[in-house]
């Protein structure tokens, strides 16, 4: 679990200086770049990413979200989120979790479970839990599909 602050913006996630790219691997390897030297170092694909509130606000850049996924972070588990980065994550099959009370059961070096059936991030070294903010049904089907250009595929087929 890596843990962020809160008003995480698109340009801390993903640079402005590399907006040129479009290889998405070379894309997530500068994910996080503006907001923590260390993320990749010590990243492992499926890691989750905690952060405060208004995470992804500034530009609407779908880059970030982009980054993010192809990254490898299982999800980002926030506060909340910038309306227009939480569409795009999700169009992009980022699954985003809004947990208000994430602070209070988050710290550095534990792990979360996510379970969204129950709607409870459950901390795995302490036990502590807090609730998690329903997904919609459809956002939930965008999300099995691997992102809105993966369901409107299959919806063709």
């Amino acid at each position: 679990m890596h843990i962020f602050g809160n008003n995480i913006d698109t340009d801390q996630i993903y640079p402005g200086q590399y907006l040129d790219l479009t290889d998405h691997n070379e894309m997530a390897s500068h994910c996080l770049e503006g907001a923590s030297k260390e993320f990749a170092k010590e990243f492992v694909k499926g890691d989750i990413v905690v952060a405060g509130t208004n995470f992804g606000c500034g530009s609407s850049r779908e880059n970030a979200a982009i980054a993010l996924k192809v990254k490898g972070v299982g999800a980002v588990v926030a506060k909340s989120f910038a309306r227009i980065f939480y569409r795009n994550a999700f169009n992009m099959g980022l699954p985003l979790i809004v947990c208000p009370r994430i602070d209070e059961i988050a710290g550095k070096g534990d792990e979360l479970i996510i379970d969204i059936d129950q709607q409870l991030a459950i901390n795995i070294r302490t036990g502590k839990t807090a609730y998690i903010e329903p997904i919609s049904e459809y956002a939930m089907k965008i999300l099995n599909a691997g992102g809105i250009k993966s369901l409107l595929n299959q919806k063709r087929s």
